[in-house]
């Protein structure tokens, strides 16, 4: 299912009430969206087991605490947002599914294959509305990106090459560009050792010049359909380095997207060359300081649907997932489905074995949640 973000939805803007359940690093995030946008958004609690840690956890946030799931039924809730561990998602879920509770479920949502599997019956069993946010193909550069492409400006799309995201995140991006769906696909490649230098850490941007290990992974991922994909991405030191950067290339027929420049041919077969343009309020003079949009040429790909408000882009991602979960459960469109959450997961599955067995070719499978 293609969005363009772009546009912005006018017929649904109903506030939705939901509950987190957990209290690490993720679900602070739909703590922050929900005092961000209190007029989207009404968090009606957080389920934290511990009655300890629970006072501890409201105090610090201002937010009511419960400990049990009978206490969220109470609060009248329109979806939950799961946000624990990953390795205890999988368990949780039919606790959720049994009392039918919509959920909105943080990825990945099993860590292993029947994980995956029991995950897909029960889903079937109890018939219950669920979406996962995978955010990455909500971030503003991500969706502009998606909508060069979507645009046709490159033709048919034939291979990318991504440097920027780990496993399952880094699986969501490759099949939604090369629309690839359910298709088998053989997975090679390898896994390299390097030294880098520190230049970020908790405390923000470090100096001390310590030097660490890090790992490189480099796979091949052919499609059925002769699409490729080229796997590049270091962990961890890509997700918080300075030195160690994002990189991607898409590849059409008609033209290509490498990084921030997109290169196409004009319908009589004009080549040209443009750069993406992010456009911040805030930067200079002004006081808003909020994301606006991204250009390219006099064209918006993309326009943030939360004008003003002091997110990041990762912010801005999840929040619009809580958004299209809100007009899901209104309309039953999906934006990011269990059956997409699961194949993503298995193709990470299938990253790791290649990853375990050098130069081996793995070859995927179809599952049961592709068979119909």
């Amino acid at each position: 299912m293609v969005f363009y973000f772009y546009k912005h939805h006018t017929m649904l803007n109903m506030k939705k009430r939901f509950a987190v359940i957990g209290s690490g690093w993720r679900a602070e995030f739909y703590i922050r969206i929900a005092k961000a946008l209190p007029e989207q958004f009404d968090l009606a609690a957080v389920l934290i087991r511990s009655e300890e840690k629970g006072r501890i956890f409201a105090k610090k946030h201002d937010v009511k605490v419960v400990h049990s799931l009978d206490e969220i039924e109470k609060e009248n809730v329109d979806y939950v947002v799961l946000a624990i561990k990953r390795g205890i998602i999988s368990g949780y879920l039919p606790q959720l599914f049994k009392r039918n509770i919509p959920v909105l479920c943080e990825t990945p949502p099993g860590e292993d294959l029947e994980a995956l599997k029991d995950v897909w019956n029960n889903y079937k069993k109890y018939n219950v509305k669920i979406q996962v946010a995978e955010q990455y193909f909500a971030q503003p550069l991500y969706a502009a990106w998606e909508q060069v492409i979507r645009s046709g400006k490159l033709g048919e799309v034939e291979n990318i090459n991504i440097s920027a995201l780990h496993g399952y995140h880094g699986a969501s991006i490759i099949r939604r560009y090369l629309e690839s769906g359910y298709k088998n696909a053989v997975i090679y490649g390898k896994r390299y050792w390097f030294d880098v230098t520190e230049t970020y850490g908790r405390e923000g941007m470090a100096f001390d010049g310590d030097v660490f290990r890090c790992s490189r992974d480099r796979l091949t991922m052919e499609f059925e359909d002769g699409k490729t994909a080229f796997f590049d991405f270091s962990d961890p030191a890509q997700y918080h380095s300075f030195i160690r950067t994002r990189q991607l290339t898409i590849q059409g027929v008609r033209g290509e997207i490498d990084d921030m420049t997109v290169r196409y041919l004009t319908k009589d077969n004009v080549p040209v060359t443009e750069n993406l343009n992010r456009i911040d309020l805030g930067v200079y003079n002004n006081q808003e300081w909020s994301h606006y949009g991204i250009m390219l040429g006099e064209e918006f790909l993309y326009k943030t649907p939360f004008l003003n408000a002091r997110l990041n882009d990762d912010e801005i991602a999840v929040a619009t997932c809580m958004k299209k979960m809100g007009e899901y459960l209104e309309t039953g469109e999906e934006f990011y489905s269990l059956k997409d959450a699961l194949q993503d997961m298995y193709i990470c599955l299938a990253m790791d074995e290649a990853l375990e067995h050098p130069n081996q070719e793995i070859k995927t499978q179809t599952q049961i949640w592709a068979e119909n």
